[in-house]
């Protein structure tokens, strides 16, 4: 076997949907992109995006030596959907345990296996962890298309999806992009209450109901009052819509499951004191928001 062919058996033995490899390079084409994204303030008040311009576009400067990434996406869509329209709804992403460690774990095995089978090669494994423009690298090593709302569509399940990556200074032969199947569509666009994709491909953060709710630590501006469609922990509606995920199945992850907060009912929600979240998000990611974010968002909805 080559060593792209183990990577790759690596990557589906691990749990793994899909393993792309493209060549570690600057980003051109993201390049004016990004910087066009920041001066409109897109960004809103998530201040770490501006930091580290050359590092998001190079992953060299990232990880010295670097030769390949490798990008993975892994399943999270659920078995059993929990968005009950009168009561407050977290993303999908959040039911389970925090897939930062989860994920984490799985790609510490993975450089294990490659040092096992390969030799020694030297990286870094990332799990939205550091300025990586992991879209761009998944779009590039052919694991899909960026779609209209940002992020990355796969013709086999969609998005509901986690992306890692692997940067190393292993030599691989790269996979190549794959078309765009947008085409004419424009349901993301149309479902958002906020209004936060005005154009293709282009989302402004400052108006995304995740960002409000998670990433926005101040009060949550008044325009955005009878928006929320009771969201209180990030939001699907632009997945939701999206043609492409009536591909998606369930998630083989244990971790992912509900922790118990699927149990809440509307009251618990109203009245939930600090104890409740500790135990009921005990390794959520919903733990983002703390406790006070929170019950900002529940406040803000009711």
């Amino acid at each position: 076997m080559s060593n792209r062919e183990i990577i790759k058996k690596i990557a589906s033995e691990l749990g793994f949907s899909f393993c792309g490899i493209s060549k570690a390079e600057f980003l051109e084409e993201e390049a004016p992109k990004l910087e066009e994204w920041l001066k409109r303030g897109y960004q809103g008040k998530m201040s770490y995006l501006e930091n580290h311009f050359d590092k998001r576009l190079d992953p060299t400067k990232l990880v010295p030596g670097a030769k390949s990434i490798v990008s993975l996406i892994y399943n999270y869509f659920p078995e059993q959907i929990h968005q009950d329209k009168d009561k407050p709804k977290i993303a999908k992403y959040a039911y389970g345990q925090d897939y930062h460690f989860v994920i984490k774990d799985k790609l510490k095995k993975f450089m294990t296996c490659i040092h096992k089978k390969i030799g020694e090669v030297n990286g870094r494994i990332f799990v939205d962890s550091a300025p990586v423009h992991e879209r761009a690298w998944a779009a590039k090593s052919g694991l899909g298309w960026m779609g209209k709302n940002s992020l990355l569509l796969n013709q086999e399940m969609g998005s509901f999806f986690f992306l890692a990556e692997l940067i190393i200074d292993l030599e691989l032969e790269p996979d190549g992009p794959v078309k765009d199947y947008c085409g004419t569509c424009t349901a993301c666009q149309d479902a958002c209450p906020t209004d936060a994709i005005p154009e293709p491909y282009v989302v402004d953060g400052s108006r995304c109901i995740s960002y409000l709710t998670i990433e926005l630590k101040d009060e949550i501006p008044q325009e955005f009052k009878d928006k929320m469609e009771n969201w209180v922990f990030g939001c699907d509606i632009c997945q939701d819509v999206c043609p492409w995920n009536r591909f998606s199945t369930p998630h083989a992850e244990s971790k992912f499951r509900p922790q118990g907060w699927e149990d809440l009912r509307e009251g618990d929600w109203q009245e939930m004191t600090e104890e409740v979240f500790q135990r009921v998000f005990k390794k959520s990611a919903v733990k983002r928001t703390n406790f006070a974010g929170l019950i900002r968002n529940l406040k803000f909805i009711s």
